[in-house]
């Protein structure tokens, strides 16, 4: 059975990519951002694949009108073997403690209070949001997620949320992120289950008690032996050396700098400052908040990490490239705002067997 994706505050599309990669079709794609949409088309230029409903940047509000949603989707809820989904992450900073925490009133803010309003009027099959984690853990935007959750119960959707951590996902980054998903009772019953924690790859527990190392001195291009008894691939060296870092077209996307001698004291692993963080080539980045409050410095590079380290950091595969022309503070916030991918898989893996499983009861029922 056919499952269609409409996709809103797409970005350059880390969150599809997930999905994509696990078999859902990307039908629609929402980016209100035309140079983040015009990179997330850039990105897939030798995929075949193109969206039955094309490409938009349209406000999200647009689509609470009942006639620019009828001009673009003449066909929804007409195809009675097909599964809708909506997956979306409304811009965050104003549910973040270290963004604007202006909560529902701020600017972004509202745009998860639209999103919702858009699920509860298009009624999908199913739906995702995704922000940070503290929509759910601070007291002062929880009773609003709270009523959030209120209001899609009172529509019919069975919720399910949990804040995963994408290193438990394959992911070189200690990042969590809150996701929430529903499946409509009509489409699915009241019984349906979704765990989103069932394909993590590691245990947070069991990683975080690895002999990481702490410290080393910087030095450029100097080498440091592998610890034992690490999990390599959770490294940033592994994910530098697996994507080619170095060759790849936005290789050379970084940030010079007039404090270069403030780069050479910072010791290779030192991520306790609030602005400089040195990432340690054997250790999992600790955020991407590239070029925003948080400076990344490369592990034996007296210099910011590219773009291409980023991407590699958010588990992007090597393939994926953004547009030469586009700013380069653009490109680190395309990239540092994104769900990383192999987190954004293993999410989708989850709601897709959620599927299935009521597929398989139903047509043994």
């Amino acid at each position: 059975m056919p499952i269609q994706i409409y996709s809103f505050f797409s970005g350059v599309g880390f969150l599809d990519l997930g999905f994509q990669n696990v078999g859902f079709d990307i039908a629609f794609v929402d980016e209100y951002d035309e140079r983040f949409l015009r990179a997330y088309q850039y990105a897939r230029r030798n995929d075949p694949h193109v969206p039955r409903y094309g490409y938009s940047h349209l406000d999200v509000r647009s689509f609470l009108s009942d006639d620019v949603w009828n001009k673009i989707f003449p066909d929804y809820r007409q195809q009675d073997d097909t599964f809708i989904g909506f997956i979306g992450g409304p811009p965050c900073p104003d549910f973040s403690i270290a963004g604007r925490n202006e909560g529902k009133e701020g600017k972004n803010g509202q745009l998860t209070s639209v999103y919702t309003e858009l699920i509860l009027k298009r009624k999908p099959d199913f739906f995702l949001l995704e922000n940070v984690k503290g929509l759910y853990k601070t007291k002062k935007h929880r009773e609003f997620y709270d009523s959030i959750k209120r209001k899609l119960r009172r529509s019919g959707y069975h919720l399910f949320d949990s804040v995963e951590n994408a290193l438990e996902y394959g992911v070189p980054q200690f990042r969590e992120r809150l996701f929430l998903v529903g499946f409509s009772t009509k489409a699915f019953g009241k019984k349906v289950k979704c765990n989103l924690s069932s394909h993590k790859s590691s245990n947070l527990q069991t990683v975080m008690q690895a002999p990481w190392p702490t410290t080393s001195p910087f030095k450029i291009d100097s080498e440091v032996n592998c610890p034992i008894g690490i999990p390599t691939n959770l490294t940033v060296e592994s994910w530098f050396v697996k994507n080619n870092v170095s060759s790849h077209p936005n290789g050379q996307d970084f940030f010079g700098t007039k404090a270069h001698n403030k780069f050479m004291t910072i010791c290779e692993g030192a991520t306790a400052g609030k602005s400089f963080k040195r990432l340690h080539r054997w250790r999992y980045a600790p955020t991407s908040a590239y070029g925003n409050n948080e400076v990344h410095l490369h592990p034996y590079k007296a210099r910011r990490i590219s773009v291409a380290e980023a991407m590699a950091i958010q588990s992007a595969p090597a393939f994926f490239s953004l547009p030469e022309d586009i700013p380069l503070s653009a490109k680190f916030k395309m990239v540092g705002n994104a769900v990383p991918v192999l987190l954004a898989q293993g999410v989708a893996e989850s709601i897709r067997d959620t599927i299935f499983k009521y597929l398989e009861d139903n047509q043994n029922g």
